[in-house]
């Protein structure tokens, strides 16, 4: 096996050596080339481990064009994101699918309206090789910007223009959002609960909080408006939302809320008022984040979806590049706990 003098790193040349094949087939197994026999494949990378080769990446970029990097970009603020259990789970499904292809995230924020160019110029000065994106807003810039840089993306959540019409083109990933709340409204109504309530999500941001209503209106077309209050996604919201409905409707049975952190607000304000869950008021939520429905008083009855298994799916996409650009519906299923 051949050594380098002691503080000298090995070269790729010593690689070959020591494998007994050309520079250039090191080469390629090294990018993932194909048309290397599996054999030599095995052979190589055990040398590489041996040896604790390092590729120069300055030098592979050159080859192979690639940064080894993978913009994530949001649409809303980074102090939002980070107290959100929902993109924790999906940030670490992303991450942990690049990191399996030898990629690594980097994560961009839209806090107000001139990011947009700054993230266009750093997504198009050639920083990274391609890009996912979620909580994107109807209509938004980005989805155009995407398009005229030419660069590799996928969508975390369906894209739409401002008439609700799907943006072309793009892969996306979504749950089954509307499935998944009549799922929800439907469990609430075999329960028997008469004046079911919903704290629906901002319409403003991905497709999510219009499904999960229309999921909801699905299974009672005809409930009355003041049964409907719009929160946005956080705990505070969803307090904020459970104390105007009972405000206004303070005989209601049952509620719905859009996503668990709603829900767990929501619980707490039923507390605070004295109504018991789910006797009084039976509460269902949407995501299944165990951080949030495992530990709420009581667990909380929830739809199901796998969002680290969506962030692994979007990553992965992104590598695959099917031709045919999928739009990918991840099922759902509710989980029966003691909230209803």
């Amino acid at each position: 096996m051949t050594r380098r003098p002691h503080g000298q790193r090995p070269t790729i040349e010593d690689v070959a050596r020591s494998s007994g094949v050309s520079r250039s087939t090191v080469s390629r197994v090294i990018n993932g080339e194909p048309k290397v026999r599996a054999e030599v494949v095995e052979e190589v990378r055990r040398v590489i481990a041996e040896l604790g080769y390092v590729p120069n990446q300055a030098a592979r970029q050159l080859v192979t064009h690639r940064t080894g990097a993978v913009a994530v970009v949001a649409d809303q603020p980074d102090n939002r994101l980070f107290l959100d259990p929902y993109f924790d789970c999906l940030l670490r499904g992303i991450r942990r699918e690049l990191a399996a292809h030898g990629a690594q995230a980097v994560l961009l924020f839209l806090d107000d309206p001139e990011d947009h160019a700054r993230v266009a110029d750093y997504l198009g000065g050639g920083h990274v090789d391609g890009a996912i994106l979620f909580s994107l807003h109807p209509g938004g810039r980005l989805h155009d910007m995407i398009g005229r840089l030419g660069l590799p993306a996928v969508f975390g959540g369906r894209p739409l223009l401002r008439d609700g019409d799907t943006v072309r083109g793009h892969a996306w990933v979504d749950g089954d959002n509307r499935g998944g709340a009549r799922q929800a409204v439907g469990h609430l109504t075999s329960l028997g609960r008469q004046r079911i309530a919903t704290i629906t999500g901002p319409h403003d941001q991905e497709q999510s909080a219009a499904e999960r209503l229309a999921g909801y209106r699905d299974v009672l077309p005809d409930a009355p408006d003041d049964l409907i209050e719009r929160a946005d996604y956080t705990r505070r919201g969803g307090a904020d939302a459970m104390a105007a409905l009972l405000d206004r409707r303070p005989d209601l049975d049952a509620v719905f809320a859009a996503s668990d952190l709603m829900a767990s607000g929501a619980l707490e304000i039923l507390e605070r008022h004295g109504r018991r869950v789910p006797e009084d008021v039976a509460v269902v939520g949407f995501d299944d984040l165990a951080e949030i429905a495992e530990s709420t008083q009581p667990p909380l009855t929830t739809v199901h979806q796998d969002v680290e298994g969506m962030g692994r799916l979007m990553a992965r996409l992104l590598f695959d590049r099917p031709s045919d650009l999928p739009s990918v519906v991840v099922p759902t299923r509710l989980v029966l706990r003691a909230s209803a």
